[in-house]
């Protein structure tokens, strides 16, 4: 993973190349606990040699994971960092591209990188946080005051 400071006002934006080998997840926390990101968005495209996307079920309050063991585009990957319990945390969705032209989608639980991974991190301004939601069992972002 190589990363470059592009812009810096109030905000800061990097762009972040990872390689061959990398693995989406890791390496973006790395880097959000590396650069202590409390509150970030972040946009992909790429390839992945293999990949895990996960569809959150209901039901059982927990992801379904779907492999997907072949060569694809990152076609589309979009997420952010928020804190939990003072660290910061990932949450990042993906459509896939297959040869044939057909997409998949869900939730990036896995990204192995193929040949590379091109992602714009855009710190936020203030803290986002995640905690608890009892009724399905996720860590969702908690806004503690309305926006304007």
């Amino acid at each position: 993973m190589h990363y470059q400071l592009i812009h810096q006002d109030d905000t800061r934006t990097w762009a972040v190349v990872l390689e061959t080998g990398d693995e989406a997840n890791a390496c973006l926390l790395a880097f959000a606990r590396e650069h202590q990101l409390s509150a970030a968005h972040l946009t992909a495209i790429g390839a992945f040699q293999r990949a895990v996307l996960g569809y959150f079920d209901w039901n059982t309050k927990d992801y379904r994971r779907n492999p997907v063991d072949e060569q694809v585009e990152v076609v589309s990957l979009i997420g952010d960092v928020a804190l939990k319990d003072d660290e910061p945390r990932l949450h990042m969705h993906a459509v896939l591209g297959q040869s044939d032209g057909r997409a998949l989608g869900g939730h990036l639980l896995e990204g192995h990188v193929r040949p590379t991974l091109e992602v714009i991190v855009t710190e936020a301004p203030a803290h986002l946080r995640r905690r608890h939601d009892p009724q399905s069992g996720l860590a969702l972002i908690h806004l503690d005051k309305e926006l304007p």
